[in-house]
Protein backbone atom coordinates (compact mmCIF):
# COMPACT_ATOMS: atom_id res chain seq x y z
CA UNK A 1 0.00 0.00 0.00
CA UNK A 2 1.21 3.25 -0.82
CA UNK A 3 1.21 5.52 2.38
CA UNK A 4 1.10 9.13 1.68
CA UNK A 5 2.63 11.62 4.10
CA UNK A 6 0.69 12.89 6.81
CA UNK A 7 0.72 16.19 5.77
CA UNK A 8 -0.17 15.08 2.41
CA UNK A 9 -3.16 13.77 3.18
CA UNK A 10 -4.20 16.99 5.99
CA UNK A 11 -3.48 19.72 3.09
CA UNK A 12 -7.09 19.07 1.41
CA UNK A 13 -8.73 17.25 5.13
CA UNK A 14 -12.39 18.75 5.43
CA UNK A 15 -14.51 17.82 8.16
CA UNK A 16 -17.70 17.63 7.59
CA UNK A 17 -20.94 17.00 9.87
CA UNK A 18 -24.22 15.89 8.25
CA UNK A 19 -27.65 16.00 9.95
CA UNK A 20 -29.95 13.01 9.49
CA UNK A 21 -33.57 13.03 8.20
CA UNK A 22 -34.37 10.68 10.63
CA UNK A 23 -31.73 9.03 13.49
CA UNK A 24 -29.70 5.92 12.72
CA UNK A 25 -27.92 4.11 15.49
CA UNK A 26 -28.73 6.62 17.65
CA UNK A 27 -27.09 8.86 15.17
CA UNK A 28 -28.73 12.55 14.76
CA UNK A 29 -25.87 13.96 12.90
CA UNK A 30 -23.14 12.07 10.87
CA UNK A 31 -19.34 13.41 11.18
CA UNK A 32 -16.18 12.49 8.25
CA UNK A 33 -13.04 13.67 6.94
CA UNK A 34 -12.69 14.15 3.24
CA UNK A 35 -9.01 14.45 1.30
CA UNK A 36 -8.50 14.66 -1.81
CA UNK A 37 -5.44 12.13 -3.47
CA UNK A 38 -3.84 11.60 -6.86
CA UNK A 39 -6.97 9.60 -7.81
CA UNK A 40 -9.50 11.95 -6.53
CA UNK A 41 -11.97 12.78 -3.37
CA UNK A 42 -11.82 9.90 -0.79
CA UNK A 43 -13.61 9.54 2.64
CA UNK A 44 -12.31 8.39 6.45
CA UNK A 45 -15.42 8.17 8.44
CA UNK A 46 -15.27 5.43 11.33
CA UNK A 47 -17.23 5.84 14.11
CA UNK A 48 -16.79 8.05 16.79
CA UNK A 49 -16.11 4.72 19.83
CA UNK A 50 -14.04 2.76 17.27
CA UNK A 51 -10.81 2.99 18.42
CA UNK A 52 -7.25 3.72 17.05
CA UNK A 53 -6.63 0.19 16.20
CA UNK A 54 -9.47 -0.36 14.35
CA UNK A 55 -10.07 3.50 12.71
CA UNK A 56 -6.77 2.70 11.35
CA UNK A 57 -7.89 -0.08 8.84
CA UNK A 58 -10.67 2.69 7.61
CA UNK A 59 -7.66 5.11 7.37
CA UNK A 60 -6.22 2.57 5.03
CA UNK A 61 -9.13 2.59 2.80
CA UNK A 62 -9.58 6.20 2.18
CA UNK A 63 -5.74 5.84 1.25
CA UNK A 64 -6.54 3.16 -1.32
CA UNK A 65 -9.35 4.63 -2.78
CA UNK A 66 -7.63 8.74 -3.27
CA UNK A 67 -3.88 7.00 -4.12
CA UNK A 68 -4.44 3.62 -5.68
CA UNK A 69 -5.57 3.37 -8.88
CA UNK A 70 -8.96 1.18 -8.45
CA UNK A 71 -10.34 -1.66 -10.43
CA UNK A 72 -12.19 -1.95 -14.03
CA UNK A 73 -15.73 -1.66 -13.60
CA UNK A 74 -17.97 -4.67 -14.95
CA UNK A 75 -20.88 -2.75 -15.06
CA UNK A 76 -21.97 0.85 -14.96
CA UNK A 77 -25.10 0.49 -12.68
CA UNK A 78 -25.41 -0.51 -9.27
CA UNK A 79 -29.13 -1.31 -8.15
CA UNK A 80 -29.17 -0.02 -4.51
CA UNK A 81 -31.78 -1.48 -1.94
CA UNK A 82 -33.87 1.30 0.94
CA UNK A 83 -32.35 1.47 4.35
CA UNK A 84 -35.19 1.65 7.39
CA UNK A 85 -34.20 2.76 10.57
CA UNK A 86 -35.76 0.96 13.86
CA UNK A 87 -38.39 3.86 13.43
CA UNK A 88 -41.74 3.25 14.12
CA UNK A 89 -44.26 1.35 11.79
CA UNK A 90 -46.11 4.85 10.78
CA UNK A 91 -43.21 6.00 9.72
CA UNK A 92 -41.96 2.94 7.69
CA UNK A 93 -43.74 4.18 4.43
CA UNK A 94 -42.32 7.68 4.43
CA UNK A 95 -39.17 6.86 4.58
CA UNK A 96 -39.30 4.19 2.12
CA UNK A 97 -40.50 7.01 -0.27
CA UNK A 98 -37.14 8.71 -0.18
CA UNK A 99 -35.12 5.88 -2.01
CA UNK A 100 -36.70 6.30 -5.61
CA UNK A 101 -36.96 3.30 -7.54
CA UNK A 102 -35.68 0.50 -4.89
CA UNK A 103 -36.76 -2.88 -5.16
CA UNK A 104 -35.39 -4.21 -1.67
CA UNK A 105 -35.43 -2.90 1.77
CA UNK A 106 -33.04 -3.61 4.89
CA UNK A 107 -35.02 -2.90 8.05
CA UNK A 108 -33.33 -2.30 11.57
CA UNK A 109 -34.54 -4.48 14.20
CA UNK A 110 -33.23 -5.66 17.40
CA UNK A 111 -33.04 -1.91 18.35
CA UNK A 112 -32.21 -1.63 22.29
CA UNK A 113 -35.00 -0.73 23.94
CA UNK A 114 -37.75 -1.66 21.17
CA UNK A 115 -39.20 -5.26 21.56
CA UNK A 116 -40.01 -7.67 18.94
CA UNK A 117 -43.25 -6.75 18.62
CA UNK A 118 -41.70 -3.32 17.46
CA UNK A 119 -39.64 -5.16 14.63
CA UNK A 120 -42.87 -7.01 13.04
CA UNK A 121 -45.07 -3.96 12.74
CA UNK A 122 -41.83 -2.38 11.31
CA UNK A 123 -41.40 -5.09 9.00
CA UNK A 124 -45.31 -5.45 8.21
CA UNK A 125 -45.08 -1.72 7.48
CA UNK A 126 -42.45 -2.18 5.12
CA UNK A 127 -44.41 -5.14 3.41
CA UNK A 128 -47.51 -3.66 2.81
CA UNK A 129 -45.53 -0.50 1.85
CA UNK A 130 -43.41 -2.60 -0.87
CA UNK A 131 -46.15 -5.62 -1.75
CA UNK A 132 -45.58 -8.52 -2.70
CA UNK A 133 -42.74 -8.01 -4.99
CA UNK A 134 -40.53 -5.95 -3.10
CA UNK A 135 -37.75 -8.01 -1.13
CA UNK A 136 -37.23 -7.47 2.39
CA UNK A 137 -33.98 -8.47 4.52
CA UNK A 138 -33.79 -7.50 8.28
CA UNK A 139 -30.05 -6.53 10.22
CA UNK A 140 -29.85 -7.01 13.86
CA UNK A 141 -26.47 -5.79 14.18
CA UNK A 142 -25.77 -8.87 16.24
CA UNK A 143 -27.96 -8.08 19.30
CA UNK A 144 -29.74 -11.69 19.81
CA UNK A 145 -28.31 -14.41 21.37
CA UNK A 146 -29.63 -17.70 19.26
CA UNK A 147 -32.78 -18.30 21.28
CA UNK A 148 -33.97 -14.78 20.44
CA UNK A 149 -32.91 -14.85 17.12
CA UNK A 150 -34.14 -18.13 16.24
CA UNK A 151 -37.77 -16.76 18.01
CA UNK A 152 -37.46 -13.63 15.94
CA UNK A 153 -36.48 -15.12 12.37
CA UNK A 154 -40.07 -17.69 13.00
CA UNK A 155 -41.68 -14.26 13.61
CA UNK A 156 -40.59 -11.96 10.92
CA UNK A 157 -40.64 -15.19 8.46
CA UNK A 158 -44.08 -14.52 6.99
CA UNK A 159 -42.98 -11.39 5.19
CA UNK A 160 -40.96 -13.79 3.31
CA UNK A 161 -37.47 -12.37 4.13
CA UNK A 162 -34.54 -12.70 1.45
CA UNK A 163 -32.04 -12.83 4.64
CA UNK A 164 -30.97 -11.85 7.70
CA UNK A 165 -28.05 -10.09 8.45
CA UNK A 166 -26.24 -10.29 11.32
CA UNK A 167 -28.56 -11.85 13.64
CA UNK A 168 -25.65 -13.06 16.09
CA UNK A 169 -22.62 -11.67 17.20
CA UNK A 170 -19.82 -14.29 17.58
CA UNK A 171 -19.35 -16.91 14.40
CA UNK A 172 -20.08 -19.85 16.54
CA UNK A 173 -23.42 -18.32 17.21
CA UNK A 174 -23.55 -17.63 13.77
CA UNK A 175 -23.14 -21.01 12.87
CA UNK A 176 -25.66 -22.66 15.04
CA UNK A 177 -28.37 -19.93 14.21
CA UNK A 178 -27.79 -20.62 10.79
CA UNK A 179 -28.27 -24.73 11.70
CA UNK A 180 -31.40 -24.04 13.38
CA UNK A 181 -33.23 -22.09 10.54
CA UNK A 182 -31.61 -23.73 7.79
CA UNK A 183 -35.20 -25.54 6.50
CA UNK A 184 -37.07 -22.47 6.82
CA UNK A 185 -34.92 -21.20 3.61
CA UNK A 186 -33.81 -18.23 4.96
CA UNK A 187 -30.29 -17.58 4.35
CA UNK A 188 -27.83 -15.80 6.94
CA UNK A 189 -25.58 -12.86 6.05
CA UNK A 190 -22.62 -11.57 7.67
CA UNK A 191 -21.18 -8.07 8.37
CA UNK A 192 -19.56 -7.42 11.95
CA UNK A 193 -18.06 -10.94 11.90
CA UNK A 194 -16.36 -9.66 8.56
CA UNK A 195 -15.10 -6.15 8.66
CA UNK A 196 -14.99 -5.83 12.59
CA UNK A 197 -12.74 -9.38 12.76
CA UNK A 198 -9.14 -10.24 13.28
CA UNK A 199 -9.87 -12.57 10.67
CA UNK A 200 -12.32 -11.38 8.35
CA UNK A 201 -12.63 -14.92 6.44
CA UNK A 202 -12.98 -16.59 9.56
CA UNK A 203 -16.47 -16.59 8.97
CA UNK A 204 -16.48 -18.60 5.36
CA UNK A 205 -14.51 -20.97 7.24
CA UNK A 206 -16.81 -21.78 9.65
CA UNK A 207 -20.17 -22.46 7.35
CA UNK A 208 -21.13 -19.17 9.28
CA UNK A 209 -22.59 -17.89 6.73
CA UNK A 210 -24.79 -17.92 3.41
CA UNK A 211 -23.29 -14.87 2.19
CA UNK A 212 -21.52 -11.78 3.39
CA UNK A 213 -22.04 -7.98 3.63
CA UNK A 214 -19.14 -6.14 2.26
CA UNK A 215 -17.82 -2.55 3.63
CA UNK A 216 -14.76 -1.17 1.43
CA UNK A 217 -13.51 1.61 3.93
CA UNK A 218 -13.38 -0.97 7.04
CA UNK A 219 -11.59 -3.49 5.53
CA UNK A 220 -9.11 -1.36 4.02
CA UNK A 221 -10.43 -0.63 0.75
CA UNK A 222 -11.49 -1.79 -2.77
CA UNK A 223 -8.91 -3.78 -3.76
CA UNK A 224 -8.45 -5.25 -0.31
CA UNK A 225 -11.86 -5.82 -0.03
CA UNK A 226 -12.31 -7.78 -3.97
CA UNK A 227 -9.34 -9.81 -2.26
CA UNK A 228 -11.61 -10.78 1.14
CA UNK A 229 -14.54 -11.85 -1.43
CA UNK A 230 -12.41 -13.94 -3.73
CA UNK A 231 -11.19 -15.60 -0.98
CA UNK A 232 -14.17 -16.25 0.92
CA UNK A 233 -16.20 -18.04 -2.24
CA UNK A 234 -19.71 -16.34 -0.58
CA UNK A 235 -21.70 -13.67 -2.74
CA UNK A 236 -21.43 -10.72 -1.53
CA UNK A 237 -23.48 -7.69 -0.75
CA UNK A 238 -21.80 -4.12 -0.65
CA UNK A 239 -22.86 -1.98 1.50
CA UNK A 240 -22.30 1.42 3.40
CA UNK A 241 -21.36 2.64 6.97
CA UNK A 242 -23.64 5.69 6.60
CA UNK A 243 -21.01 7.29 3.80
CA UNK A 244 -21.47 10.92 2.65
CA UNK A 245 -21.72 10.29 -1.15
CA UNK A 246 -17.87 10.50 -1.45
CA UNK A 247 -17.30 7.21 0.84
CA UNK A 248 -20.58 5.49 -1.13
CA UNK A 249 -18.70 6.02 -4.67
CA UNK A 250 -15.84 4.25 -3.00
CA UNK A 251 -18.49 1.09 -2.23
CA UNK A 252 -20.12 1.36 -5.73
CA UNK A 253 -16.37 1.11 -7.16
CA UNK A 254 -16.05 -2.46 -5.23
CA UNK A 255 -19.83 -3.30 -6.55
CA UNK A 256 -18.79 -2.38 -9.70
CA UNK A 257 -16.16 -4.69 -9.94
CA UNK A 258 -17.74 -7.72 -8.61
CA UNK A 259 -17.72 -10.63 -11.13
CA UNK A 260 -21.28 -11.46 -8.76
CA UNK A 261 -23.06 -9.50 -8.01
CA UNK A 262 -26.61 -11.29 -6.99
CA UNK A 263 -28.16 -9.00 -4.61
CA UNK A 264 -29.14 -4.95 -4.12
CA UNK A 265 -26.51 -3.19 -2.72
CA UNK A 266 -26.98 -1.30 0.58
CA UNK A 267 -25.14 2.28 -0.99
CA UNK A 268 -28.50 4.19 -1.17
CA UNK A 269 -28.45 5.86 2.53
CA UNK A 270 -27.42 9.37 1.11
CA UNK A 271 -31.32 9.40 0.85
CA UNK A 272 -31.41 9.59 4.84
CA UNK A 273 -29.45 12.52 5.26
CA UNK A 274 -30.77 16.48 4.62
CA UNK A 275 -27.80 17.49 2.82
CA UNK A 276 -24.29 16.19 1.12
CA UNK A 277 -20.95 17.19 0.19
CA UNK A 278 -21.31 16.05 -3.87
CA UNK A 279 -24.05 18.25 -6.17
CA UNK A 280 -25.84 15.87 -6.72
CA UNK A 281 -25.81 13.75 -4.30
CA UNK A 282 -25.49 9.90 -4.80
CA UNK A 283 -29.05 8.90 -3.93
CA UNK A 284 -30.71 6.13 -5.75
CA UNK A 285 -32.30 6.74 -9.02
CA UNK A 286 -34.69 4.41 -10.28
CA UNK A 287 -33.43 1.80 -7.34
CA UNK A 288 -29.68 2.11 -8.64
CA UNK A 289 -26.51 4.64 -8.63
CA UNK A 290 -24.34 5.33 -11.71
CA UNK A 291 -20.44 3.96 -11.01
CA UNK A 292 -18.79 7.49 -12.02
CA UNK A 293 -15.59 8.79 -10.20
CA UNK A 294 -17.56 12.19 -8.21
CA UNK A 295 -15.98 15.16 -6.26
CA UNK A 296 -16.89 16.93 -3.18
CA UNK A 297 -18.51 20.53 -3.91
CA UNK A 298 -16.28 23.21 -2.44
CA UNK A 299 -19.80 25.18 -1.64
CA UNK A 300 -21.08 22.11 -0.19
CA UNK A 301 -18.01 21.29 1.51
CA UNK A 302 -17.92 24.93 3.63
CA UNK A 303 -21.48 24.67 4.03
CA UNK A 304 -21.44 21.54 6.08
CA UNK A 305 -17.80 22.17 7.44
CA UNK A 306 -18.04 21.02 11.25
CA UNK A 307 -16.68 23.20 14.11
CA UNK A 308 -13.25 24.10 14.77
CA UNK A 309 -13.00 21.27 18.15
CA UNK A 310 -14.56 18.75 15.78
CA UNK A 311 -12.07 19.55 13.04
CA UNK A 312 -9.14 19.48 15.56
CA UNK A 313 -10.62 16.35 16.89
CA UNK A 314 -11.00 14.69 13.53
CA UNK A 315 -7.36 16.04 12.49
CA UNK A 316 -6.03 14.31 15.68
CA UNK A 317 -7.51 11.23 15.12
CA UNK A 318 -5.86 11.31 11.77
CA UNK A 319 -2.81 12.05 13.02
CA UNK A 320 -2.66 8.87 15.29
CA UNK A 321 -3.97 6.66 12.32
CA UNK A 322 -1.65 7.60 10.13
CA UNK A 323 1.16 6.79 12.59
CA UNK A 324 -0.25 2.92 12.88
CA UNK A 325 0.26 2.74 9.36
CA UNK A 326 3.57 3.87 9.48
CA UNK A 327 4.60 1.81 11.96
CA UNK A 328 2.62 -1.36 10.61
CA UNK A 329 5.02 -0.25 7.18
CA UNK A 330 8.11 -0.42 8.83
CA UNK A 331 7.90 -3.64 10.49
Amino acid sequence: MILPSLADILASTRIVALPLATEFRSITVREAALFEGPEGWTEFSPFLEYGDAEAATWLAGAIDFGWMPQPAALRHQVAVNATIPAVGAAAAAEILARFDGCRTAKVKVAEPGQTLADDVARVQAVREAMGSEGRIRVDANGAWNIDEAEHAIHALAEFDLEYVEQPCASVDELAEIRRRVKYMGIPIAADESVRKAADPLAVARAGAADLLVIKAQPLGGVNRALEIVAEAGLPAVVSSALDTSIGLSMGVTLAAALEQLDYDCGLGTAALFTSDVTSPALTPQSGALSVDRIAADPSLLAASAAGAARADWWRERITRCHALLSSAAAE
